[in-house]
């Protein structure tokens, strides 16, 4: 650590009362650098980002929708539950199943994560008396007809 002379040499000084505090087996004056530090202290360091003007933003194009998002032929059992719509995404399906069961209340109620199964629902679930949650997504997908692009 670097200090100036004049500085050390008045703190060794007056420093033969911190020898008492701190004893050394030396003679020569000994200043801890405890000592040194008038008060404990952290430095901190503030790094400043400014910003610069930058070209204007461009208007985003909206893209198509892709994969479950893109709307999809359905068989004519799904058509007749979801009351006509020849096309749907999968994921809007869900959502109208979902709101089904939650109106009709076919949630087992020991069990939330059993769906008991009304006619309809048997329709496009084939004919099964119960399903759980994770199958419904499975047991629609033979529902989208495959289309050719």
């Amino acid at each position: 650590m670097a200090m100036p002379l004049g500085f050390f040499s008045t703190f060794s000084a007056a420093g033969t009362a911190l020898l008492s505090k701190y004893p050394s087996s030396s003679s020569s004056t000994f200043v801890p650098p405890a000592a040194l530090k008038p008060y404990n202290v952290k430095l901190r360091t503030v790094v400043v980002t400014y910003a610069t003007a930058s070209e204007p933003a461009t208007d985003t194009k909206k893209r198509a929708p892709r994969g479950f998002s893109k709307p999809r032929p359905v068989s004519p059992e799904m058509k007749d539950f979801l009351g006509g719509r020849n096309e749907i995404p999968r994921t809007e399906v869900l959502k109208v199943i979902w709101a089904y069961i939650k109106e009709k209340d076919l949630q087992d109620p020991a069990n939330k994560r059993v769906i008991k199964c009304d006619e309809k629902l048997k329709k496009i679930f084939g004919e099964r008396e119960q399903v759980g949650f994770l199958e419904i997504a499975g047991l629609i997908s033979p529902h989208f007809l495959k289309v050719e692009s």
